[in-house]
């Protein structure tokens, strides 16, 4: 275990970040590394709890507690308190396949269901793991891993996300030779253009495709597989064939006024600005522009933030979110107890810095769109929009938040995103591959199985069980790795 009076002699000390108007001059992270002794005492905080609840990743009342990877946290948090960084890689790598990405990005399920948060602040496991894996590349202990031997069994991986280059990693390291196939002009898939780069730089996500290849992963990119790369020339040519390309429908809102000019989904919003910032650094103009618009942001989760945090990037004259839910509580409720996920308000980067720019959080609760307006030739101009209210369904029992009467308002507005989710996977791949889904257009397996209704054709991520967090796409491509080896060998020791 970590130093036994650790929790005690030492605070929580997170990662230190720029000033928001400092920060917003830029696209890059904010976020600076703490000292490898400063980091160590962070790992002594570990208690290396008998019953580790960081690495249980259990369903508690319908969200997820702990990680999902399992990752071995008390163990590679007390190789950090002892200075023994080569082990502490070692321990990491077992469970995940790319640290790097979710010691930025996860929103650190481990860390809500830390015991010292029960009564005060949770030891820093998501900045830990990534002091580890920044680590590991500086002293080159991050090699390329070719198998020894191959199989002589060929794999296609239809998606470069994070399922599937988990799932490409761990079939190419058994033996196969895996083929990935990116309808982008980049691999990486939501990494590459769904997350932006002030979050995850790009040379991070390059860094480990160049270890992949190096191992025997081929990429190809602009291949838009079902449009104009045929499905069963694939199937023929491939002894199993996996589909990750995720749940890439966005969710639209239907109000009056929607054909309006202007109007965009937060998915292509992000990726035009990603694509033109790696292209030139966004001089080619080959993205949608927030600079002096007045931006209303439809969605209050993390896609929303991002577009939010863009959106003043751009140089937008104003930003307002709508979110449809209440406003959270500022600490837990009764109800809400650890070590379930903590439905607690969380003030995210780009509500920081709407904050610091406008003098005011961004976020508009229980709000949602009545009518579009446009103006003269057809472009946005402002938004009707209605306050709401929970009431319960007399049908369902359920609650569900319905309109105020008479509590509507107008909002100026000449760019609306809407970041409302996703729906599911996109028709053309799943007809395609002629693979059953479900009724939510997620592609349909039995229980806690990979194998589609088609035989040799697997799927996972997004596509499988819907919108998700990086760090179950990356579980879901190793299940899945070894459902396809366990088909193709027989056997699996993945």
């Amino acid at each position: 275990m970590g130093k036994p009076t650790g929790f005690i002699e030492y605070d929580r000390v997170n990662c230190p970040a720029s000033s928001p108007l400092g920060r917003i001059q830029n696209f890059n992270e904010f976020h600076d590394m703490l000292s490898k002794k400063e980091r160590q005492k962070q790992g002594a905080r570990c208690m290396d709890c008998g019953v580790p609840f960081c690495q249980n990743g259990q369903v508690i009342k319908g969200m997820v507690s702990g990680c999902p990877l399992h990752n071995l946290v008390p163990e590679w948090n007390d190789l950090i308190f002892t200075g023994n960084w080569k082990q502490a890689y070692e321990r990491l790598q077992k469970t995940n396949c790319f640290p790097e990405f979710t010691g930025r990005v996860c929103p650190a399920l481990c860390e809500a269901a830390c015991t010292c948060g029960l009564n005060g602040d949770p030891v820093t496991c998501r900045a830990n793991e990534l002091s580890i894996i920044e680590t590991a590349y500086q002293e080159g202990w991050v090699k390329p891993e070719p198998p020894e031997v191959r199989t002589g069994k060929k794999v296609a991986v239809i998606g470069s996300g994070p399922s599937g280059l988990a799932t490409a990693m761990m079939l190419n390291r058994r033996g196969h030779q895996v083929t990935v196939y990116e309808r982008s002009d980049r691999p990486g898939g939501l990494l590459m253009y769904g997350i932006p780069n002030m979050k995850l730089e790009k040379q991070y996500i390059l860094r480990r495709i160049e270890i992949m290849k190096a191992e025997g992963v081929q990429f190809v990119t602009g291949a838009n597989v079902g449009a104009d790369y045929d499905a069963q020339a694939l199937m023929d040519q491939y002894d199993a064939v996996v589909l990750a390309c995720g749940a890439s429908n966005p969710r639209d809102i239907q109000a009056p006024g929607r054909e309006a000019g202007g109007i965009y989904f937060a998915v292509d919003f992000l990726k035009a600005t990603t694509k033109s910032l790696l292209d030139s650094g966004l001089a080619d103009g080959n993205y949608i522009s927030a600079k002096d618009k007045n931006v209303v942001v439809i969605g209050g989760g993390d896609t929303g933030n991002d577009c939010v945090g863009t959106s003043i990037r751009h140089g937008c004259k104003s930003v307002i979110q709508l979110e449809m839910m209440p406003k959270p509580p500022e600490k837990r409720l009764p109800n809400n107890s650890w070590p379930e996920w903590p439905r607690v308000l969380k003030t995210d980067y780009g509500q920081e810095e709407a904050i610091a720019l406008f003098g005011q959080d961004p976020r508009l609760y229980q709000t949602t769109v009545k009518e579009f307006v446009k103006n003269e030739v057809g472009d946005l101009c402002k938004l009707i929009c209605v306050k709401l209210e929970s009431q319960k369904d007399e049908e369902t029992g359920r609650m569900r938040m319905v309109p105020i009467e008479g509590s509507e308002f107008e909002l100026e507005a000449d760019l609306v995103l809407i970041a409302a989710g996703f729906l599911g996977s996109q028709s053309y791949v799943t007809e395609a591959f002629g693979v059953e889904v479900n009724g939510r257009t997620n592609v349909q397996t039995e229980t806690g199985k990979y194998q589609t209704s088609v035989e040799k054709v697997f799927t996972a991520g997004d596509m499988h069980r819907g919108q998700s967090l990086v760090v179950w796409a990356i579980r879901e491509g190793r299940e899945a790795a070894r459902a396809v080896d366990e088909y193709l060998m027989g056997y699996s020791f993945l």
